[in-house]
């Protein structure tokens, strides 16, 4: 892990000392990308290494999924992201021998990610076995303003005497390791060399090589080019073969000599496999960098940082390493979503292979609302891609024997690869979040539902959840056999959260059949079926505890078995418990009840909210990173503003910190997001449901001052929290006023007239809640 100072950095994340057993996370939180391509943040060296690999927005590779026994419905095949021709790589010989930081370890070694240069620097110095000191100065990046293009400033100097330098530069596929944690031998022979070479050239500093997926079919270009400068007498060759592309620089050097390498490496990626094309795009994009040269690229990315921050920033007073990690989280997703085409975004984004690759309802559930508050053209991108695969849902939910379409839990096409259907196809509430997603971008925004494909996604979802429903003697409409956020309480009845969001589905799909006839008619929607929607939304059960005052999280839960935490207060449960054990015990991997607090906040009184959150919190052991942002969102909203910084921190520096001991496989991108949205909507107090804009500000002892920024209905809007209470600027807007609620109270904003209000302190009526022992939150 990155050695952080107490002081931390405002705008840098930095490494001061090499540990080597923290590479894993430095890689991932080092990492680069723009959203079509992304590098693990390696050494310039390449070893030591953990899981180094370079990524594709949409390249994957299938393999076959293994299944105990055979049962109907189930995928035949898992889906996997793989590492494309890596071209980071620059090996360092000094004298004939290899500089390498495991064995000679250098008396300098600093590597800093700068969140406004968007640039990775490294300095090293070495003295070598002959006693010749060496410095490395090197710095990387991956174009926001070119989505093909990576490129590395590489430079090396002889300090105190002469210096025969070799330097190796390298662009090579088929050599990302395997990182899919599956020990059926198939998937390994599927995914060990999943390239099958189609065309390779060499270049005078540089080359290509043109691949394409064994059974995906995607095809994969990859060029380089390298720009030296160096004292008179260097040579620089290059070879070319099937996988690998070789620069060869050899120089030597006298004391205060420099050798400067700049290398371009560009790629492109189609589904259909056509090398001639991508040669083509590679080479353009090749000398399009080139072109702009390492200092334009650099200009460049500050350019397009700067823009950023100008709508995204966030400040906060009182807490320098939550400000360092909340501008970490908004550079990951910024990175994550720069350029989004006909792929979604990964739940580790291009940061790492961790989950396959696979994207999940979390992308929808807080990466797009966070988008659609900040980059509402990113978020749109991604809505068009779900509805992009309405079809392969469609066939999903034909499968299933229901009407509509069931999304795919966990998938890269569209497709669902899940092999576990208590954690996935019985998982029914993600097509409700995804259809929130649409009605909350809709909102949020200012647009119509159908610029977005929304209408289709609501529709199929709505007769999704009709095909589903059962009605009993009573007229009530129950949800059987499904799981909810919680995956510790698999295959229940009438799960809250669901049986909620199924409701709220519902009801949006019959009012949005009511604003747009045509979709309407293309779908074939009756008013007889719109009709039906609104009834069972009207008739859904939703189960409460008369004894104990609180909602169950499904039918019955209140009365499970207590989870004896004297015993088994060992974490993650699922890795020392079986789920025989779990399933029907009162223990919450991550917040699910309580997420329904937030999202379905009107269902609830704020007596509700206050006891039930109090009755999770003892119950919720928060196995998942996605849990402290929900829970610091609900916490801020009863008034337990410390217990809410507390969880605002644990998710903040979610991999800064490597809470979850797992960031190795690539950032936790929903947590990332899902911090940002618990600053806004928890201590702003915003509510995302609503098409008013309303806040609740509220501020913990440990801050002084809170401000961000975001867009609401095309305005840019400035929001300052302090002691003193908030104001709420326009910026920059279409509109001459917006419509403000603060607390409840409304007035007008305008560009010549901030908005003002006093802070409410709120008195909550019972003291905060307690946590499972050990799983207070992380800070």
């Amino acid at each position: 892990m990155p050695d952080l100072p107490n002081n931390s950095h405002p705008w840098q994340i930095s490494e001061s000392a090499f540990n080597g057993d923290g590479l894993g996370v430095t890689e991932t939180v080092f990492a680069l990308s723009n959203g079509y391509i992304g590098t693990r943040g390696t050494l310039d060296e390449g070893h030591p290494d953990a899981s180094p690999g370079t990524f594709m927005a949409g390249v994957f590779e299938y393999h076959p999924l293994s299944y105990p026994e055979d049962g109907y419905g189930r995928p035949d095949r898992g889906q996997a992201i793989i590492g494309v021709a890596e071209g980071t790589p620059i090996r360092l010989e000094v004298d004939g021998r290899r500089l390498d930081i495991s064995e000679t370890p250098p008396h300098v070694h600093q590597r800093t990610l700068d969140l406004r240069a968007g640039t990775l620097l490294r300095t090293s110095e070495w003295t070598t076995p002959a006693g010749d000191r060496v410095r490395l100065q090197s710095c990387r990046l991956v174009s926001l303003s070119q989505r093909s293009v990576t490129a590395v400033h590489y430079e090396v100097e002889a300090l105190d005497n002469a210096l025969q330098v070799v330097i190796r530069s390298e662009l090579a596929v088929n050599r990302t390791a395997l990182q899919i944690d599956n020990p059926d031998p198939r998937v390994g022979e599927a995914l060990d060399k999943p390239f099958v070479p189609c065309a390779h050239r060499s270049f005078a500093t540089g080359g290509l090589l043109v691949h394409r997926t064994r059974s995906s079919g995607i095809g994969v270009a990859a060029a380089v080019r390298h720009d030296a400068q160096m004292p008179d007498g260097g040579q620089v060759s290059t070879a070319a073969g099937e996988d690998e592309v070789l620069t060869t620089l050899v120089v030597g050097l006298q004391p205060g000599e420099k050798v400067t390498l700049v290398k371009y490496i560009c790629h492109a990626s189609s589904a259909d496999g056509s090398g001639a094309d991508l040669e083509t795009e590679a080479r353009a994009a090749l000398e399009s960098a080139r072109a702009r040269g390492w200092n334009g690229l650099c200009a460049d990315q500050r350019s397009v940082l700067d823009r950023f921050w100008e709508d995204a920033d966030v400040e906060i007073d009182g807490d320098a390493e939550l400000q360092q990690g909340i501008r970490f989280n908004l550079f990951q997703v910024f990175q994550a979503s720069a350029f989004l085409g006909k792929a979604p975004i990964g739940a580790k984004a291009l940061t790492g292979s961790g989950y396959s690759g696979h994207t999940f309802w979390d992308i929808e559930g807080f990466v797009v609302p966070m988008l659609t508050l900040l980059r509402p053209d990113s978020a749109a991108c991604l809505l068009r891609w779900r509805a992009s695969t309405l079809d392969a849902a469609r066939q999903r939910a034909g499968v299933l024997g229901l009407k509509g379409a069931a999304f795919a839990w966990r998938t890269i096409d569209g497709r669902e690869a899940s092999a576990y259907w208590p954690a996935s196809t019985a998982a029914v509430h993600l097509n409700a979040a995804i259809s929130r997603a649409f009605m909350l971008h809709a909102n949020v925004a200012g647009l119509q539902l159908t610029e977005t494909q929304g209408v289709d996604v609501l529709v199929e979802t709505a007769r999704m959840w009709a095909s589903i429903e059962h009605q009993d003697d009573a007229g009530r409409v129950h949800l059987f056999g499904v799981t909810g956020p919680d995956e510790y309480t698999g295959v229940v009845d009438d799960n809250v959260f669901t049986n909620l969001m199924a409701q709220s589905n519902l009801r949006a799909a019959a009012d949005a059949c009511d604003t747009f006839p045509e979709p309407v008619r293309r779908l074939s929607v009756t008013r007889s079926e719109i009709a039906e929607w609104r009834r069972i939304a009207d008739a859904m059960y939703v189960p409460y505890d008369d004894v104990r005052q609180v909602h169950p999280a499904n039918q019955g839960f209140t009365t499970y078995r207590e989870w004896n935490f004297d015993d088994n207060a060992v974490y993650p449960i699922q890795a020392h418990a079986h789920y025989a054990k779990i399933y029907r015990r009162q223990v919450v991997k991550q917040a699910d009840l309580v997420l329904a607090l937030w999202w379905c906040a009107d269902a609830f009184t704020d007596e509700q909210t206050a006891r039930d959150l109090d009755y999770y919190e003892q119950r919720t052991v928060r196995d998942s990173s996605l849990s402290a942002a929900v829970q610091s969102v609900v916490s801020a909203r009863v008034g337990h503003l410390d217990l809410a910084l507390a969880y605002l921190r644990e998710c903040a520096l979610a991999d800064l910190r490597n809470v979850q001991g797992d960031s190795h496989q690539g950032v936790h991108l929903a947590a990332l997001a899902g911090a940002w949205l618990a600053l806004v909507c928890g201590f702003g107090g915003l509510r995302l449901d609503d098409e008013k804009f309303r806040l609740a500000p509220r501020l913990s002892s440990g801050l002084s001052r809170i401000a961000f920024r975001l867009s609401w209905h095309g305005c840019r809007l400035a929001v300052e929290i302090t002691r003193s209470g908030t104001t709420v600027s326009m910026i920059d807007s279409d509109n001459e006023d917006l419509p403000v609620w603060i607390d409840d109270v409304a007035t007008t904003l305008t560009a010549s007239h901030p908005v003002l209000a006093p802070l409410l302190v709120p008195h909550p009526t019972a003291a905060p809640p307690s946590q499972p022992p050990g799983r207070e939150p992380q800070t």
